[in-house]
């Protein structure tokens, strides 16, 4: 037996497991059941339509973030600033990016992984000390946040929300001696954690990312000769930016009316670049940490058929988790790629159930399966990771319902058995399913034929880039920044948003 899979691989099936699930609760929403990632950040210097551009920017990073958006801009003299709960396109209207005058202007869409689910904590923070404002735009998480904010509060320091990133603007005031620049590097030298952040000032804008560069950011120049620095490529592709280069890890690059300049943090840090955005996070058609997302997914299922190659009759994804690692998967084996699973784009993030009894109510609304067509058939179904597993386990009722005669379910990642401290919204251990269960046991609870997941080695491998560039601590429990021990996203006593239950 393989030691990630729950059969005789190849092509061995396991017994078949029971069992029900728990009632589900009255009102949900599908978008809980995915992991999270904190957010996305968008930031434009030097276009007379900056909010504008901003806006597209964010748009095409909504997947980073679906709790609140805001945009901040200067138009030299005067810093304005639209926040709200939602989406993108229901937070902005044109007559509020009409009102957003400037050529420089920063954007963020936040889900919360520290810091409460509410208007106080969205993003950009803007602050003002001794006349100066600042604007500051995170994706990340800092793993001594308890620490500095309490030493902030014995030192007068007075919080307006229980975000992490307004620590950033505490530090950089306790530096206010010291120009901007050296303010910069001084506060960030005392932060522990990932951070891909933007800061704004009236004149600059300031991209400053993490010695290990957990979190992607790249800068990108318009066709005007604007610049605009973002989470994502495809933000750049968008606005049609051309991609320039990747913001280095522990750089502070500052853009100003005399164009691009650099400085170090001065800390050596080995490379950790999250390797769960080209598992998940990221969109497809981005390339990140240099690398094409699409081309690594696709490569994972490739990968999956090497290691875990099984007779049946079709491979599918749940739409849309395992799309491009199930086209891999079904290429390089040569069983026929099928969507077998219709998905309903029109869903709100919110929705009520209509009864108790109605079990599995949130997945169907959301994904149906072609009965006709799946009915007696051996499928091989391409998920790119598994959580809490009781979602996974309702999709699999639901095919079982639809009388398919065979589920084999392949991972195109290792059991996730460790917390994330940097961004990622599964940081308790105790209920992520691999930390408890076996892969036999899950294979059980989710009444699979056989379960198998991608090796570490192989995960790696489909990025094409060495091992120890990535950080892979949700998966082999290796923390490169070992957060404080009173760490937890919730240390600051706000109700931060649940774990996914994927």
């Amino acid at each position: 037996m393989l030691p990630n899979c729950s059969a005789s691989c190849p092509g061995c099936p396991a017994v078949a497991g029971s069992g029900d699930s728990a009632g589900l609760p009255l009102v949900t929403s599908p978008a809980d059941f995915r992991p999270k990632d904190e957010c996305g950040v968008c930031g434009i210097f030097g276009h007379p339509y900056a909010a504008k551009i901003t806006y597209f920017g964010l748009y095409s990073l909504q997947h980073r973030g679906q709790e609140s958006a805001g945009i901040v801009v200067s138009d030299g003299e005067q810093i304005r600033q639209h926040k709200g709960m939602g989406l993108v396109p229901e937070v902005f209207s044109e007559e509020d990016l009409s009102q957003l005058e400037g050529r420089l202007a920063v954007g963020h869409v936040r889900y919360s992984t520290t810091g409460a689910s509410n208007i106080v904590n969205a993003q950009p923070f803007v602050a003002t000390h001794r006349g100066a404002t600042m604007a500051v735009a995170h994706n990340g998480n800092l793993v001594n946040i308890r620490s500095l904010r309490n030493e902030l509060e014995e030192q007068g320091s007075v919080f307006q929300s229980t975000m992490d990133s307004e620590v950033v603007v505490h530090l950089m005031a306790r530096c206010r001696d010291q120009d901007l620049e050296h303010s910069i590097v001084e506060a960030f030298r005392q932060i522990k954690g990932a951070y891909s952040i933007l800061l704004m000032t009236k004149d600059k804008l300031v991209a400053v990312r993490d010695p290990g560069g957990f979190r992607p950011l790249c800068l990108g120049k318009l066709n005007n000769g604007a610049y605009i620095v973002a989470s994502e490529t495809c933000a750049l592709d968008l606005v049609e930016a051309h991609y320039i280069r990747d913001v280095e890890p522990g750089e502070v690059l500052i853009i100003d009316e005399n164009g691009l300049r650099s400085l170090s943090l001065g800390q050596d840090q080995p490379r950790s670049f999250c390797i769960f955005e080209h598992v998940y996070f990221a969109r497809p058609d981005s390339d990140i940490f240099g690398i094409n997302v699409y081309q690594s997914r696709k490569r994972m299922g490739e990968i999956l058929a090497r290691e875990c190659p099984l007779d049946a009759d079709l491979v599918m994804p749940f739409p849309d988790s395992g799309n491009y690692a199930a086209v891999g998967y079904s290429q390089a084996s040569g069983i026929p790629f099928e969507m077998g699973v219709i998905r309903n784009h029109y869903i709100g993030r919110t929705f009520i159930q209509p009864t108790q009894s109605m079990r599995d109510f949130s997945v169907r609304v959301k994904l149906n399966p072609v009965r006709s067509f799946l009915e007696n058939k051996r499928v091989i179904i391409m998920e790119d990771s598994i959580i809490r597993g009781t979602t996974a386990r309702s999709r699999v009722r639901s095919l079982r319902g639809v009388g398919v005669k065979e589920i084999h379910m392949v991972i195109s990642c290792p059991p996730t058995r460790n917390p994330c401290y940097y961004g990622i919204d599964f940081p308790s251990g105790g209920e992520l399913i691999a930390n408890k269960k076996t892969v036999e046991e899950i294979r059980q609870y989710l009444d699979l034929d056989t379960l198998y997941y991608l090796s570490l080695d192989g995960l790696v491998e489909a990025t094409g880039a060495p091992a120890d560039y990535f950080c892979k601590a949700c998966f082999d429990g290796k923390y490169p920044v070992p957060p404080d021990p009173e760490f937890h996203k919730n240390s600051l006593g706000c109700g931060a948003s649940t774990l996914p239950c994927r």
